[in-house]
């Protein structure tokens, strides 16, 4: 059965459905089956990147899945190994062809990498490749404010988006703010933590329980309300439809505080501070 799910619309007119399937680890046929799985059951946002060596699989998805390639969101990422501007440029193009792809309709840099201090150059590049039409929208991942202020500051060009570690145990609040004050769209990866950490918190089971609903769906019905794009992962069908069936009930302001006090100063699920982690 197919759910239709709610989208927002990004400072530069692309729209991009607020739950969507984070594929890092599904890979090969069994890969392709499970994303074809989340697409027949409503998700049309689907998020990959360089790194997760899957590209491949999420584009062989897409056509063998029954939907308009014009009705899905696909989402890559440049690793931080291609930051150079000649570098990146490359590195987009092998993107789309390891998809066989015409276009992405988000292209994110993964990681700033801030002592390669590079990140200005990658975000040139990806400028340039959304006016060559390979990319729709570009935006960030794990970017903190000041890596983004310099982005616009040199380019002048300010990203759509800035995904980031957002769960309970992290939630990431200042970020959230600065982002909106902004006009930049949070998405949550590891929206679910670790999953059986989360599952088994008395906390969120009590508040589940409140509403008849599971653990995981009041989770991500919290990112939906507070205006986060989600992107939990789930090869099984039975967990890929549950994780989109969030809109049929509201978390009250009580709930909604409690679940944003479970967040901790050291809630990084390892420990990747942006400020100095390194991605390659």
């Amino acid at each position: 059965m197919e759910r239709s799910i709610p989208e927002i619309t990004l400072h530069d007119g692309v729209t991009l459905p607020v739950v969507g399937l984070g594929t890092a680890k599904l890979r090969g046929n069994a890969g392709v089956n499970a994303i074809v799985s989340a697409i027949d059951a409503g998700y049309r946002l689907l998020d990959s990147a360089y790194n997760y060596e899957n590209e491949g699989t999420v584009g062989e998805a897409v056509r063998r899945s029954s939907v308009p390639r014009e009705e899905l969101r696909i989402t890559s990422k440049l690793p931080g190994r291609y930051h150079t501007y000649d570098q990146a440029v490359v590195a987009i193009q092998e993107s789309l062809y390891r998809a066989n792809l015409d276009y992405y309709d988000l292209y994110l840099i993964h990681w700033p990498n801030p002592k390669q201090n590079q990140y200005v150059e990658a975000w040139q590049a990806l400028i340039d490749a959304k006016k060559w039409g390979f990319i729709r929208s570009i935006g960030v991942s794990n970017f903190l404010p000041e890596h983004i202020e310099r982005l616009e500051k040199e380019t002048g060009v300010r990203p759509t988006v800035n995904q980031i570690e957002l769960h309970p145990f992290f939630n990431q609040e200042a970020q959230r703010k600065w982002h909106e004050a902004h006009d930049i769209k949070t998405q949550s990866w590891s929206p679910l933590a670790r999953a059986n950490d989360v599952l088994e918190n008395e906390t969120l089971q009590k508040i589940a329980r409140k509403h008849d609903k599971t653990v995981s769906q009041v989770i991500l019905r919290w990112h939906y309300q507070l205006g986060a794009i989600s992107i939990p992962r789930s090869s099984y069908p039975g967990r890929q439809l549950e994780n989109i069936s969030i809109f049929d009930f509201s978390l009250d302001d009580a709930d909604m505080n409690v679940i944003s006090g479970l967040s901790r100063p050291d809630g990084r699920l390892r420990n990747q501070d942006p400020a100095v982690y390194e991605e390659f």
